[in-house]
């Protein structure tokens, strides 16, 4: 589908919906757990890690999702509804509180003990950088092609990684603020957003393939 000249405001509805999907602040507990041993020092070197990590790998997806469908013969339209399918799951989970459980198995859990660098696994990926966070990457990619297109979500990861960046400096702050239940309120709230984004997704999708069904 053509595409004019993106607006602002699909910039800031991409930078939202990456916040929705990945719920740093719903992660911050799991940070602290996984650096507790830890000096300051070493816990600011996993976090940098972890946030360059993510910016890597999203913008690998921005620049290559695309080329890889088409490498394996997947329509843009069927990936768009898979991809809904599986934000939806993961806004599910969030929203009944199940925090971690749909992007890190038991055995992934049981590594992280033994692992001296958990900024690049399990931190940056799965957990942040997971199948919802690429897959969505990937479908916004596919609908705008410009270099202007493509520069602004490329400067939307790159200040979400800041962002995720600078929560993470503050995550003994801010989870002793919060409190377990206020991070609860804000994971079920981005579970809602995270909903809506993914249903969006599977309706656009459904659209171009039935294009006489909706």
């Amino acid at each position: 589908m053509t595409q004019s000249l993106l607006d602002f405001s699909g910039f800031i509805k991409f930078f939202v919906g990456l916040f929705a999907l990945v719920n740093p602040v719903g992660i911050l507990p799991v940070f602290i757990s996984m650096t507790s041993y830890q000096a300051a020092a070493g816990r600011n070197k996993v976090n940098l890690t972890a946030n360059v990590s993510v910016a890597v790998i999203l913008l690998t997806s921005l620049f290559l999702g695309d080329s890889i469908l088409m490498f394996f013969g997947i329509s843009i339209d069927s990936f768009r509804i898979a991809g809904g399918i599986l934000v939806v799951t993961i806004a599910m989970s969030m929203i009944s509180g199940k925090l971690g459980e749909d992007k890190q198995n038991k055995q992934e859990k049981s590594e992280t003990a033994i692992r001296e660098n958990v900024g690049v696994v399990p931190l940056a990926l799965p957990l942040m950088a997971g199948p919802g966070a690429i897959s969505s990457t990937i479908v916004w990619s596919s609908r705008y092609h410009t270099w202007m297109d493509m520069l602004g979500f490329s400067l939307a990861i790159a200040l979400f990684a800041f962002c995720c960046w600078l929560l993470f400096r503050a995550a003994p702050l801010l989870v002793r603020l919060l409190g377990q239940t206020g991070i609860n309120v804000i994971t079920r709230i981005m579970g809602l957003l995270l909903m809506a984004l993914g249903i969006e997704f599977i309706v656009t999708g459904v659209k171009a393939i039935f294009p006489g069904l909706l």
